[in-house]
């Protein structure tokens, strides 16, 4: 390996560093995610420059056919689709790291009959174990994000006996494949499993905990990428394995403390089932509907505003609608702000990306735990198609499946109005006690002509 190559791959990693460290905040990301590119597309040049078995025009062809793909899909798929994009990605990653170990394992073993290491042979029975858990259990997130399977936990009875089991079943055969490496059966059953367990550790996830199973699988696809790394002796693939990886726990983790779970749950594929027996009956909750013209005079008449956007705001793609609110309630003298909890869309970061799109001014873009203490102070929250984030069950009913969640204080306010399509509950399946407040209105209708009329009723005022 000459210097030059030494040199590119070092280069690569420093930018996906930079890259990386920028994601975390919202000014940055942008620019990070470009860094990050960069770093990539270096990694790609130099790997390829090294390739004897194919011509580069098969490599430029190649090169074309996979960007055309990603311009493809980049300008195609709406926002509200992105966490189901970045499910495929994930499992193309696993997918991709599954098949060059198990090829690099047929090539040296069965067509060639070369010696590996240990090390190398446990890096192949890593990577193709991570991999395959990686492909399916993404593939299932997909399905489960986009509405083809149920988005509720699916268990059995024994589930979690037979992970344990099929888990037992793939350390004895680790051990055999180490000690028997030319025997190609065992690989291939642990392949099989690999697949198998991806999908029994995400089915039993209910749709409510998707966002930390993206980034569990994102960490899975970083983790097998890595292994692979090592199979390849390829010094950026292992740095950038490990990156994603480990950046990839770390959210994770930010992401259970967020919606209080434990990470271990997560990690053994159970997590998603939830208790219904704090779910409140039809009928109980009683709400009180507003009209877009009394909502109107509220606005009007506040010093102090706090918007809290979920997943429903982008579902109706009312985001610029907002954008045009906050900027009418600017003009008023009005203090705006957004609440942004951290699991509010279906993957980290979903409405950060939705609301920066809308060219909303990232320093008002406030993360829970600085915002939270300052709703007892506030005149009006406005509630945009969020949901399980705002519902009080979660600090005052010990038997909510919610129970013990972190959520937006938005019930502490002077004034709660909530736009919402209809009262149908959100992905932990239980009414919201919110609604039923004695300071909450319900604004109900499709969120962006909800708002788009409010706008012009402010206006009229």
């Amino acid at each position: 390996m000459n210097i030059y190559l030494h040199l590119a791959y070092l280069t690569a990693s420093v930018l996906f560093i930079i890259g990386i460290k920028m994601l975390n905040k919202t000014k940055t990301a942008r620019n990070g995610n470009l860094i990050s590119a960069l770093g990539m597309l270096i990694a790609i040049l130099a790997t390829v420059s090294q390739v004897e078995t194919i011509t580069y025009v098969d490599i430029f062809v190649a090169f074309l056919v996979g960007s055309a793909i990603g311009l493809f899909f980049a300008y195609k798929v709406k926002m509200t689709q992105m966490p189901e994009m970045v499910a495929l990605f994930n499992g193309s990653g696993g997918l991709a790291s599954f098949a060059v170990a198990l090829s690099d394992y047929w090539l040296h073993t069965q067509q060639h009959s070369i010696e590996l290491s240990n090390i190398t042979v446990i890096s192949i029975i890593l990577s193709i174990f991570i991999g395959g858990i990686t492909f399916t259990g993404s593939m299932v997130a997909f399905l489960k994000l986009n509405g083809r399977i149920s988005g509720r936990a699916i268990v059995f009875k024994g589930q979690h006996f037979l992970n344990l089991i099929l888990l037992l079943v793939t350390i004895i055969l680790s051990i055999l494949i180490v000690n028997f490496i030319a025997e190609p059966s065992y690989m291939i059953l642990l392949g099989i499993l690999s697949l198998v367990i991806g999908i029994l550790v995400v089915i039993p996830i209910g749709g409510a905990d998707m966002p930390v199973v993206i980034s569990l699988l994102n960490s899975y696809s970083g983790m097998a990428a890595c292994a692979t790394g090592f199979v390849l002796s390829n010094n950026v693939l292992i740095i950038a394995g490990a990156l994603v990886g480990a950046s990839g726990i770390v959210l994770t983790e930010i992401m259970c403390k967020a919606m209080n779970r434990s990470l271990l749950s997560v990690l053994m594929g159970g997590f998603g089932q939830t208790n219904v027996t704090g779910k409140v009956e039809a009928g109980e909750i009683i709400v009180k509907e507003v009209g877009v013209e009394e909502a109107a005079q509220i606005f009007d008449s506040v010093s102090s505003l706090i918007i809290i956007p979920g997943y429903g705001m982008a579902v109706a793609q009312a985001q610029h609608a907002i954008r045009e609110l906050y900027e009418l309630c600017e003009k008023k003298g009005i203090e705006v702000r957004f609440a942004i909890h951290p699991v509010a869309g279906r993957m980290p970061g979903h409405m950060n990306v939705l609301l920066a799109e809308a060219n909303i001014p990232y320093d008002k873009l406030v993360e829970m735990e600085l915002i939270n203490d300052d709703f007892v102070n506030t005149d009006l929250v406005f509630v945009v198609g969020a949901n399980d984030v705002v519902n009080p069950a979660a600090r005052n009913t010990p038997e909510s499946p919610i129970y013990g969640m972190p959520v937006l204080n938005a019930d502490k306010a002077r004034t709660i109005i909530v736009a919402k399509r209809s009262m149908k509950p959100g992905y932990a399946g239980i009414e919201n006690e919110l609604f039923g407040a004695d300071n909450c209105l319900m604004l109900f209708g499709d969120a962006r002509q909800s708002i788009t009329k409010l706008v012009s009723a402010i206006k009229e005022l």
